[in-house]
């Protein structure tokens, strides 16, 4: 089950593509976009990640960190990143990270059932809260309604 809007955002601890680990706690007091993807250098998640990549100024602007994730490994990660550009850290997921945000789900294609990741992303406030989720995300466009999103709520937050 994905997480909550308004409830608390399960933390986390995973490497990225060089190594270096990742703590939700590491971004207290910023916004985070965490998206999770299916599959490296494949064309949805291709189209996706670039579009997040092109959007970064928008992103940054409304004080947004962006971490993509999928269970592929730091070598996968890595030439992804580097064929692209993208100016973000991937997180390989091992397992806990997608199942603590409920994006390892069952899925059929064909009339045969398999594990696989939901394309969903998840917009922590600075108190590290769930602040919006998309589930089943569509990769064309989705980076642009996140930046519409973090402005409409950054517009509200400020207003607290």
């Amino acid at each position: 089950m994905l997480p909550q809007e308004g409830k608390k955002a399960p933390s986390f601890t995973a490497k990225d593509e060089t190594g270096k680990t990742h703590r939700l706690s590491d971004y207290k007091g910023k916004a985070v976009v965490l998206y999770f993807y299916p599959t490296d250098d494949t064309p949805g998640c291709t189209k996706e990640a670039c579009s997040f990549r092109d959007q970064m100024g928008p992103l940054e602007k409304s004080g947004a960190t962006v971490l993509g994730v999928s269970r592929q490994n730091a070598v996968s990660h890595q030439k992804f990143k580097e064929k692209y550009g993208l100016n973000f850290p991937l997180l390989v997921d091992e397992g806990p990270l997608s199942e603590s945000y409920g994006t390892w789900v069952e899925k059929n294609m064909y009339g045969r059932k398999y594990m696989g990741m939901q394309r969903s992303t998840f917009l922590i406030a600075p108190d590290q809260t769930i602040a919006k989720v998309w589930e089943k995300v569509k990769p064309e466009g989705h980076a642009a309604e996140v930046v519409s999103a973090l402005k409409a709520w950054g517009a509200t937050a400020k207003v607290r």
